[in-house]
């Protein structure tokens, strides 16, 4: 009897030992102090729930993200939960280094939480969740109430067409403007969700690895955005215009619409009286679609980690109600789930605009071809410089999708023939 009564003190103890010996690592790449902080007082619940368990935050800041986990990986320094973006999904999916958390989602109390969209973009690979989105950054149309009052607009425009006579009665008014053209750095939104919406199609290419930009239809988008610009119906300087300005346009009463992710709201709120403005669907073309640009990121376990089922936990901590919210409300995006709307933060008319294009079928997120090696200098660079000549007449628009065509079909066909 002493026997067995010492060889279970033992296990006991050894099992306490391997437990306050468990520590996972978490990385968190598009960092911030604030992010950060609010990772920590998350993971601290998590802690508490699990004793003896303990979690390493490591925080790469989004700049040199990218080559640093790489980097981490390739030296066998895996950690065992992360913060994915959207854009590195593929890459490390495909290479089999993500676990599948389909198997924890079958037997999880939140999971019928999770709306529609973020388990489809979570199992954007394989049609497999090798990630679950936290939240969006979805392109919505913020509208000033006073401005389209004074222009005789009776309610937000829910067409191009509509969109574009609103902008027209705004801009009447003595020095003001329909809508806060991004035509500087990060403007390649506007001109997608625009070009988009007048093809009735998202599609960046042909299966042979052709760009579209050059196709009749988003020819039509680039043109009618050349001509709002052209027409007075955006201010003059707003061909330089990046976030900061587009932002100071809408919340100081300089034009009507802006087309803007729900961060824009931290500025606008403080400035704003909530009664003032609010947030509707971009407007739609003449096939009844829009596209917005959505970005998203969320967690992911690697496939290396030696601990499993505390990774889980850590990403149910991360994902579920209490974790997703209080995360959502510093980054600014847009919560993975549905129960979100009964929170008092997102209870505004303004959240609801968000809420409702998600919702809405005929409102198709639209994803960027992040995966192109060339993409940030065709996005940073070359729209930037082609677009202000198009917006100032140096060149037409057909040549503006001409050279984005050109430019992006090399670097499609490149990308099919390195996968064959």
């Amino acid at each position: 009897m002493k026997k067995v009564i010492l060889a279970a003190l033992m296990s006991s103890m050894m099992a306490g030992t391997s437990l306050a010996d468990t520590t996972l690592k978490l990385v968190e790449v598009i960092t911030s102090p604030d992010r950060t902080e609010t990772l920590k007082s998350i993971v601290s619940k998590f802690e508490e729930a699990n004793p003896g368990t303990k979690v390493e935050i490591v925080s790469l800041p989004w700049g040199e993200a990218f080559q640093k986990f790489a980097t981490m990986v390739s030296a066998g320094d895996v950690p065992d939960v992360m913060e994915m973006p959207d854009t590195w999904l593929s890459l490390y999916a495909n290479n089999g280094m993500l676990e599948s958390l389909e198997p924890y989602l079958e037997n999880w109390d939140v999971t019928p939480d999770l709306s529609a969209r973020a388990l489809e973009l979570g199992r954007d690979v394989n049609d497999t969740a090798y990630m679950l989105p936290y939240g969006f950054y979805l392109r919505a149309m913020f509208y000033n109430k006073k401005l389209l009052e004074e222009a005789g607009v009776s309610e937000p425009p829910k067409t191009m067409d509509e969109f574009l006579e609103a902008s027209k009665k705004v801009s009447a008014l003595p020095g003001k403007y329909g809508y806060c053209l991004r035509g500087g750095p990060g403007g390649l939104n506007g001109w997608v969700m625009f070009g988009a919406a007048m093809a009735g199609s998202n599609e960046f290419f042909t299966e042979d690895g052709k760009s579209t930009f050059n196709s009749e239809g988003w020819v039509k988008g680039l043109t009618w955005l050349v001509d709002l610009y052209k027409n007075g119906y955006a201010p003059k300087d707003s061909i330089n215009w990046g976030f900061n300005e587009i932002v100071a346009g809408f919340y100081s009463g300089t034009c009507a619409f802006l087309d803007q992710d729900p961060d824009a709201l931290i500025a606008i709120s403080e400035r704003m009286k909530a009664e003032d403005y609010g947030v509707t669907t971009m407007p739609k073309g003449p096939s009844g679609k829009t596209f917005p640009t959505i970005g998203y990121a969320g967690w992911s376990m690697m496939s290396a980690s030696e601990n499993k089922e505390l990774a889980w936990k850590l990403i149910a901590t991360l994902e579920g109600q209490e974790g997703n919210i209080a995360w959502n409300k510093r980054t600014g995006a847009l919560p993975a789930l549905t129960s979100a709307v009964d929170d008092p933060f997102y209870a505004s008319d303004q959240f609801k605009g968000w809420f409702a294009e998600l919702s809405d079928p005929d409102a198709v997120p639209t994803t960027m071809p992040t995966y192109l090696e060339e993409f940030a200098y065709f996005k940073d660079a070359l729209v930037i410089k082609t677009s202000q000549e198009a917006l100032l007449g140096d060149i037409t628009p057909q040549e503006l999708a001409d050279q984005w065509a050109e430019y992006l079909t090399k670097a499609q066909q490149k990308h099919l023939s390195s996968k064959n």
